[in-house]
Order: C-alpha cells, then sequence, then structure tokens
C-alpha cells in the first residue's frame, strides 16, 4: 500500500513538472499571430522585473512568469532604455532580444539627450541648453523657480521641503538620474527635467520599503550618495569591483557619522567652494565652518552636507542605501583609483606612506 502511494505520489510530481514546463514555453510563445505594432518605451533605471510587468500590460507577452524565469537563467540580458517597435505577433525570447540590442525606433521628431553620471546642475544645464532654444542662465533659472520646485515637491513622493533650504546652491542637485533619454525635438526644459525626476523616481522605486525603514531621509541618502559617487569613481581591475566599492566606502562614511567624526571628505569641500579638482584648497576653505557644504572643518564633525553634491549613478544610490558593513574608517585611493581602507588613522598614514615609496601616491 504504501509503495503504491509512493507511486502516485511520483506520478502527480512528474505530471505536475510537466505541467510547469508546458506553461513555461507556453507562456514564451505570441500573444497572437495577427501583425499588430505596438511602441513600448523603457524609462532608465527600469529593472528587469519592471520592464516584464510592462510589457505584459501592454498585452505583448503571455506570460509574466515564464518571462520572470526567462530573465533569471539569462543575466546578461541588458535591457536599454529607449523606444521600441514591437509586434503582437513577436515571442517574448524575440522582443527580449531586441531590446538588449538597444534596437530602438528612430523617428525624425525626436533625439537623444546625454547626462553623465557625477556631474554637476551647472554641467546639466549647459547640456540642456545646447539642446533647447534657452541659455543656461534661463535653465538655472527655472530649476530655482520656488512656485516650480513646490509643483514637483506635490508630483514627486522623493521630493520634499529639504530642497527649498535657502542655503543649497542648486536645489535639485542630486535629484535629476543621469542616463540618455530621448526626447521630442520641441521638448522644453520642463519636459527634459520630468525626464531625468522620471528616471530618479524608476531607481528609488526600488528601494523604497528600505527607505522608509532608514533612519536617514532621502535627501541624506541622496547626500551621501554623492559623495560615495565622487570618492569611489573607477577602480582598477582585480581590486573591488565599482558595485563592492561603492559599498564599502558607504560603509565607512556611515561609520563615521555614527562615531560623531567628521566626513573629511574632499570632494564636499571643493563643492562647497566652487571649485573643480585641478586646483588646490585654500585651508581657510578647508576651515570654514560657515559654509554647509564643508565636511573638513571641525565644527561639521558627525554631520553629513546640507544637500547633494553632484548627481549620483545607480550603483552608489544603492551603496548608500545598502551599504557594506565593516569596521573601517579611513580608505585612500592610488592614482589608477585603487581604493585602500583601514581603520585607524595610524594605519591609514601608513598606508599613505606606503603609496608615496610605490610612486602610485595620487597627486593633483
Amino acid at each position: 500500500m504504501g509503495s503504491k502511494i509512493k507511486r502516485i505520489i511520483i506520478g502527480i510530481v512528474i505530471l505536475l513538472l510537466i505541467g510547469l514546463v508546458i506553461f513555461y514555453f507556453l507562456g514564451l510563445k505570441s500573444v497572437s499571430n495577427k501583425d499588430k505594432e505596438i511602441l513600448f518605451t523603457i524609462n532608465a533605471g527600469s529593472s528587469k522585473i519592471d520592464i516584464v510587468n510592462d510589457l505584459k500590460e501592454k498585452g505583448l507577452i503571455r506570460s509574466k512568469y515564464s518571462l520572470y524565469i526567462y530573465v533569471l537563467f539569462n543575466r546578461n540580458l541588458n535591457l536599454q532604455a529607449g523606444v521600441y517597435e514591437l509586434n503582437t505577433n513577436m515571442n517574448a525570447t524575440d522582443i527580449l532580444k531586441k531590446i538588449s540590442d538597444g534596437n530602438v525606433k528612430k523617428e525624425n521628431n525626436t533625439y537623444q539627450i546625454t547626462f553623465i553620471e557625477g556631474k554637476r546642475i551647472p554641467d546639466y544645464a549647459e547640456v540642456i541648453a545646447s539642446n533647447t532654444n534657452t541659455t543656461k542662465e534661463e535653465v538655472l533659472n527655472i530649476l530655482s523657480d520656488k512656485e516650480y520646485l513646490q509643483e514637483l515637491i506635490n508630483k514627486y513622493w522623493f521630493l520634499s521641503d529639504d530642497i527649498l533650504n535657502e542655503k543649497l546652491y542648486y536645489p535639485l542637485e542630486g535629484y535629476l538620474f543621469a542616463s540618455t533619454y530621448e526626447v521630442y525635438n520641441n521638448s522644453t526644459v520642463k519636459d527634459i527635467i520630468a525626464k531625468m525626476l522620471d528616471g530618479t523616481e524608476m531607481v528609488l522605486n526600488t528601494y523604497e520599503q528600505e527607505i522608509k525603514e532608514s533612519k536617514y531621509s532621502i535627501h541624506e541618502l541622496l547626500t551621501l550618495a554623492s559623495i560615495v559617487e565622487l570618492e569611489s569613481s573607477g577602480t582598477k581591475e582585480n581590486k573591488t569591483t565599482s558595485d563592492d566599492a561603492k559599498r564599502m566606502v558607504a560603509g565607512v562614511f556611515l561609520n563615521r557619522l555614527n562615531s560623531g567624526d567628521s566626513l573629511g571628505s574632499d570632494v564636499t569641500t571643493y563643492y562647497g567652494a566652487k571649485k573643480d579638482f585641478t586646483t588646490e584648497l585654500y585651508q581657510t576653505e578647508i576651515d570654514d565652518c560657515s559654509n554647509g557644504y564643508n565636511t573638513r572643518g571641525s565644527c561639521n564633525v558627525g554631520k553629513l552636507p546640507i544637500g547633494p553634491i553632484c548627481s549620483p549613478s545607480s550603483l552608489a544610490i544603492k551603496a548608500a542605501i545598502e551599504p557594506i558593513k565593516h569596521d573601517y574608517y579611513f580608505f585612500v585611493a592610488d592614482k589608477y583609483k585603487n581604493l585602500y581602507f583601514t581603520r585607524n588613522n595610524a594605519e591609514h598614514e601608513r598606508m599613505i606612506s606606503s603609496l608615496k615609496a610605490e610612486g602610485v601616491w595620487y597627486e593633483y
């Protein structure tokens, strides 16, 4: 009797497995044999799950669950932002291949505009001005208009009155997601800003629950992410990965914040002094306590700057929200931008001496 029950159970399991396999492959088939073209847009920062869900909502795939499985076992897929011409007679794998190849729709009435991560608002204002019938100054004026900013606060869940702080150089610094966007030829400055804020929203939506549970506000997390972006740009092969490097750096800054130490970040002081990284800082600028961005001053211990200092990448945002926990309080980069982490000031000074002796110390 027992063996008979086992055979029945095994038979049922086999039938279930066969059914699941059939369900999986049926789910990848085209939704129709008829030729119906559908324009499908992928925004910058969209996750693969978001894209699959949108494909299902647009009626372009049979089963989002089959595609979840397919994406899980094809991690090399690079689903790129853009506008695609898809068809209901395409099967799911062909759709993903077209998106992965970046085979976007070409239109005469649109163009692509690219923003580079780690840059400041004035840099983006120049890019926008060069692509619209406006000047850089006009763009900056729009980005600081209080009535416009209030409209944005009312529209986007991640914007708050923090951006209205009078001491901020640029209210939306750190909130405009850097990516390549397809926009219409007649797009206004506000149209482009909306695209960039939509990109930020797509990234932050992934971490919405973690953000709610964090002791830091979104403004503080983006501020930290912007520092991480500039302090960990580029690491050499066989050292830390870009992802891990940023998460390690975030861990250092959080350790320093939690212990009441100064962040001691040069990039914040450069931003506060409105200087680029090719010039030297004066001691008066390093000691400037009146500047809310400077984290080198003795009066700014245990504090983040008053706002972001650049537009962070998605990896830097992830690092700020999901840092790697460790007991390091210092780090230094060599001229190849490899990062070295140390636990105390004595180790930190020894590391600097070692890098100088090896001839790889970074100098401006």
